[in-house]
């Protein structure tokens, strides 16, 4: 994904965009979570959840973003849609000046969830990534999408499944 043969564009992107929806779920928080992502281009369509027992929602939320760019196989225009603020907001601002400061808040702390921010951080560079933030639970279909497959990979992961799948 994106394939090499030219395909027709879906209604919200030009052919050479790949939009993603991203979503995190977690079943107690902390407790066991999952993501999901939507990925579209073109025609192709590709979905994909995850899960961890013992995690956070703002863990979830960043896993889904990191997974969805991660599974790009090459540089690529990307539309993005979050409906985690926390997400936007670090990438779009706060990871610039924690970067800055050595890692650390401007109140000196460590930054919560560094090794995922770090993670997000080095695969969106790899492409050309606008960020969006959609209202979730709002009708959006791509977002109750990516909302279904966190849930899916919270309950697995609490019921002893624990791996990255592609639906």
């Amino acid at each position: 994904m994106p394939p090499d043969a030219p395909d027709s564009p879906d209604s919200s992107s030009s052919p050479a965009t790949v939009t993603i929806h991203t979503d995190g779920s977690c079943l107690g928080n902390p407790g066991p979570g999952g993501w999901g992502a939507v990925l579209r281009y073109g025609r192709h369509e590709l979905d994909l959840h995850g899960g961890e027992l013992d995690t956070t929602n703002n863990r979830m939320e960043l896993m889904a973003a990191i997974q969805a760019l991660e599974t790009l196989s090459r540089r690529s225009t990307v539309d993005l849609h979050t409906d985690s603020s926390y997400v936007r907001n670090g990438i779009m601002s706060w990871v610039a000046k924690w970067k800055a400061n050595g890692w650390r808040t401007a109140a000196k702390a460590p930054v919560k969830n560094e090794d995922l921010w770090r993670r997000l951080d080095a695969v969106a560079t790899q492409h050309d990534v606008t960020w969006h933030w959609v209202k979730g639970h709002a009708g959006d279909p791509g977002n109750e999408r990516a909302d279904a497959l966190a849930g899916q990979g919270a309950r697995e992961a609490r019921d002893g499944w624990s791996s990255i799948s592609s639906a």
